[in-house]
């Protein structure tokens, strides 16, 4: 005899029950197509948060921001040095000088480096290489906090990891790869005329004269500018990612490879969306002088 709601059966009979898994069906798919919009809106509310914080009471953290721009310094300006040399003496000024040579003005490279050193390359390895050195140690030193809960034990001191941990790394990583942007454009203009005179017999003041026929101020602020922005969205994306780390050191390994590769999607878009408009407001800068 049973009673009403149970299930009999007998021992040679097995009763399967379909299971449906997280990522099937419609509902699946949907939860696919809008995680990445969902962590984009995460990554937006922590760089909100993070300028709320330096805005609302701006001290207490610059000492730990100091430290980290000058380890952001010792870890990047080398590579990215000779990254931005051999970037500006190969692609620009090899190339663009044979072109400039078969035309007999090669003396006009300075105005061609103003167009791809100052405007495009120099800006656009420093953000990769800031995005492939700081990005990774970031992510790396935020993720291994979290698996070891160091951060879950901060909270319960009552320590805010988005003012100690977040905000100086944002900070520094902002302030310095806007710097180290400077440096780029030097070594990159440099490269520029390593080219053009020993190898294509062009004269120093050729050279830099075309140069400053057509380099204006908008063109450096606008490049360190771009920079700038990319050091933001590097530091976010790298803190978001690092926080969120989870599965062990494998797991953090996996969440370092996610933040440089969503790093340098924001460094092609920036650079895309902030080139265009800056030369859309300005369209004087087009012409070749």
């Amino acid at each position: 005899m049973t009673t009403p709601g149970t299930l009999t059966q007998t021992p040679d009979e097995t009763v399967e029950v379909p299971r449906r898994t997280a990522g099937s069906g419609g509902a699946g798919v949907l939860r696919q197509v809008a995680d990445p919009f969902v962590t984009a809106g995460e990554m937006w509310q922590l760089m909100v948060k993070v300028f709320v914080l330096a805005v609302r009471k701006p001290v207490g953290f610059w000492a730990d921001t100091r430290d980290q721009c000058f380890d952001i310094l010792k870890l990047t300006w080398l590579p990215m040095s000779l990254a931005a040399f051999g970037f500006g003496f190969g692609a620009s000024g090899l190339t663009g000088g044979a072109i400039f040579y078969t035309f007999g003005i090669p003396y006009r490279l300075g105005a061609f480096f103003e167009f791809a050193s100052v405007r495009e390359f120099a800006p656009f390895i420093n953000g990769m290489v800031v995005a492939g050195v700081v990005g990774t140690a970031i992510t790396a030193d935020l993720g291994a906090r979290r698996i070891r809960d160091e951060i879950d034990a901060m909270e319960v001191l009552g320590v805010d990891p988005m003012r100690t941990l977040v905000l100086p790394r944002v900070l520094a990583c902002t302030i310095m790869t806007a710097v180290l942007d400077i440096l780029a454009l030097v070594v990159g203009l440099v490269s520029g005329y390593v080219a053009a005179g020993p190898i294509f017999d062009a004269s120093y003041a050729g050279y830099y004269g075309s140069l400053f026929d057509l380099l204006n101020t908008v063109d450096l602020w606008g490049s360190v500018v771009k920079c700038a922005i990319y050091g933001l969205i590097i530091g976010v994306v790298c803190c978001y990612v690092g926080l969120n780390a989870k599965g062990g050191p494998i797991g953090v390994g996996k969440a370092v490879n996610q933040a440089v590769v969503i790093s340098f999607a924001g460094i092609w878009v920036i650079n895309f969306v902030f080139t265009l408009t800056m030369l859309g407001l300005n369209p004087q800068m087009s012409v070749y002088k």
